[in-house]
């Protein structure tokens, strides 16, 4: 394989932020991977995931704030530290209410209404689908 055409391959891949990219032409092969780092909340956050439709309304009274994605539920930026939100704050839309990481990747899961956190309806480092109702907003 040209060189250039490698050159051009890795560029891609740093670029585009993919962990391993493979090419094969004709009897040629090429794999380039990066190097994975550790994952740390502050400095490997995903884009915000979007969910596809508006979160489910709750049986009672309030709003319910899914999941976007499955993963692992953290409800602090790291380990130690408070909590992004605690039953009875105030939160605004587009707040930080917690942590999903999956794949590696961590995705911030923001409130999409205004409120008072009235419920966490799931414990801290548990695995979650998507989906899985998450708070209970007032």
């Amino acid at each position: 394989m040209d060189l250039r055409k490698v050159k051009k391959l890795i560029e891609l891949v740093q670029e585009s932020g993919i962990t391993e990219l493979e090419v094969r032409t004709g009897d040629e092969q090429v794999r380039i991977s990066r190097a994975s780092n550790p994952v740390d909340g502050a400095t490997a956050l995903a884009p915000n995931p979007q969910p596809s439709e508006k979160p489910p309304r709750a049986s009672g009274p309030g709003t319910i704030v899914a999941a976007p994605l499955a993963g692992t539920f953290y409800r602090s930026p790291a380990p130690g530290e408070a909590p992004f939100v605690e039953v009875g704050d105030t939160v605004a839309v587009g707040d930080v209410l917690c942590i999903v990481e999956s794949m590696k990747m961590m995705n911030h899961v923001e409130s999409e209404c205004a409120g008072e956190v009235a419920e966490v309806l799931v414990a801290n480092g548990k695995p979650i689908e998507s989906g899985t109702a998450l708070f209970r907003i007032l």
